[in-house]
C-alpha cells in the first residue's frame, strides 16, 4: 500500500516530498513524546536522532514507500545533527542542494532515480532493433551513453533521448555533438509525442510503469515496441524477455502494441 492511499492522511499529502516530510514529522513527534517521559538528558541528541531515523524508516517500509526512501528516512536527521556540529558555512549546504538538483532533477516528483544503462545492455538492445532503418526514443536518457553506442552502430537509424535533469542532459548533449543521427533533448518525455517511433526504451522505476503503458497504448503505433529495462509493466505479459549477461542480471521486458502473443526468444524486432 502506498502512503498516499492510507485513509487517515490529510488530502494535501500527495507528492513523495510531502509524504517524506509527513513520515519524518510523525516519527519525530513519537520519539519526542517518548523522550518527554524520560529524565532530561537521558538520551543524547544524536541518539534521539538515530531513534527517530529508525522509526521513520520503519514507517516508510510498512507503508510501502519505494525502497530508496528508506535510507533517506533512516539517515536524514542523524546526518543533520552530525553536520550541525561542523563549522560549515550555510552557503555550502545550498550549493550541495543545487548540485543534487542539477544532477537528479525533480526525482521527488518523477520517482525515477538516475539509472544508467551499461554497455552490455546497449548491445542487447542493438540486437533487438529492426534490420531496416528505424526511429528509437530513450525515455529519461541520462547522459546518453546507451544512445551513443546505438547511434554509432546504426548510422542508418535515428535516435532521440529526452532527459529532465540538467547536468546529465548537458553532458549527453555535448558528447553527441557531431552525431547526425542522435538528438539529446532537455524536457519532459511525458509531453513528447511517441507516435513516430518504432522502438521506445525506458529504464525508470516501478512507480510510473502503469502510466507508461497507458501512454504507450494511446500514442505508439500498433507495430511499435516498448522495451523496459528491469521493471515489468504490472498485469501485462511481455512478448519477450531478454536476459543480459551483466553484473546486475538485467532483464529487458519487450512489449508490442499490436498483439498479445509472446515472441520467440532470440528474435529481433521485425
Amino acid at each position: 500500500m502506498l502512503l498516499k492511499e492510507i485513509p487517515f492522511l490529510p488530502s494535501f499529502v500527495r507528492s513523495p516530498l510531502r509524504q517524506a516530510f509527513f513520515v519524518q514529522g510523525l516519527a519525530g513527534g513519537l520519539v519526542a513524546g517518548g523522550l518527554w517521559l524520560l529524565p532530561e538528558g537521558a538520551v543524547p541528541l544524536l541518539g534521539a536522532a538515530v531513534l527517530q531515523g529508525i522509526v521513520a524508516a520503519l514507517f516508510s517500509r510498512y507503508w510501502g514507500v519505494p525502497r530508496w526512501w528508506h535510507g533517506i528516512h533512516l539517515f536524514f536527521l542523524p546526518a543533520a545533527v552530525l553536520l550541525g556540529r561542523l563549522a560549515i558555512a550555510p552557503g555550502w549546504y545550498l550549493a550541495a542542494f543545487f548540485l543534487l538538483w542539477l544532477t537528479y532533477g525533480r526525482t521527488d516528483r518523477s520517482q525515477v532515480p538516475l539509472y544508467l544503462s551499461n554497455a552490455r545492455t546497449a548491445q542487447a538492445v542493438l540486437q533487438l532493433l529492426p534490420a531496416r532503418p528505424c526511429r528509437v526514443l530513450d525515455l529519461g536518457c541520462g547522459q546518453g551513453g546507451l544512445l551513443r553506442r546505438l547511434a554509432r552502430a546504426r548510422p542508418d537509424s535515428t535516435f532521440v533521448g529526452i532527459e529532465h535533469a540538467v547536468l546529465p542532459w548537458l553532458w549527453g548533449w555535448l558528447t553527441s555533438i557531431g552525431m547526425r543521427n542522435l538528438q539529446i533533448r532537455y524536457g519532459d518525455f511525458w509531453r513528447e509525442s511517441w507516435a513516430s517511433y518504432d522502438v521506445i526504451y525506458a529504464f525508470l522505476s516501478p512507480v510510473p510503469m502503469p502510466r507508461l503503458w497507458q501512454q504507450a497504448r494511446l500514442q505508439m503505433r500498433p507495430t511499435a515496441w516498448l522495451v523496459s529495462n528491469t521493471f515489468a509493466i504490472p498485469e501485462v505479459f511481455p512478448h519477450q524477455v531478454v536476459e543480459v549477461a551483466d553484473h546486475r542480471a538485467t532483464r529487458l521486458y519487450c512489449y508490442r502494441l499490436a498483439s498479445s502473443s509472446p515472441a520467440a526468444a532470440g528474435m529481433h524486432f521485425p
